[in-house]
C-alpha cells in the first residue's frame, strides 16, 4: 500500500495572518472601550473621542479584512510531475 501524506489544510503564513488578525481585532475592542462615569447623573464627553468613534473601528475591519485573507489564502504547491497546482489535490 501506498502511504498517504497527510497535510494541513492551512499553511504557517495562514496562521501567522490569523494571528495578526486577532491581535488587531482585541486591540480594537481595547481601544473602543472606554472609563465610567463616577455618577449616574452626568454625562461623560469621552465616549465622541476620536480613538473611540474612528480608529477603532478602521482598526476592527482591517483585522476582519485580514481575517478573510489568512483564510482565501492558498499558497501554490508543486505536484511530482512539476506542474503546479492551486493546492488541490
Amino acid at each position: 500500500m501506498m502511504a498517504v501524506k497527510k497535510r494541513f489544510i492551512f499553511s504557517g503564513r495562514n496562521y501567522c495572518l490569523l494571528l495578526i488578525a486577532v491581535s488587531l481585532i482585541v486591540s480594537g475592542y481595547i481601544l473602543m472601550t472606554g472609563g465610567s462615569n463616577s455618577g449616574g447623573n452626568e454625562f461623560n464627553n469621552e465616549i465622541y473621542s476620536f480613538r473611540r468613534i474612528t480608529l477603532a473601528p478602521v482598526i476592527l475591519l482591517a483585522g476582519y479584512a485580514l481575517i478573510i485573507q489568512a483564510i482565501m489564502w492558498n499558497p501554490k504547491t508543486s505536484s511530482s510531475n512539476g506542474n503546479y497546482l492551486s493546492g488541490k489535490v
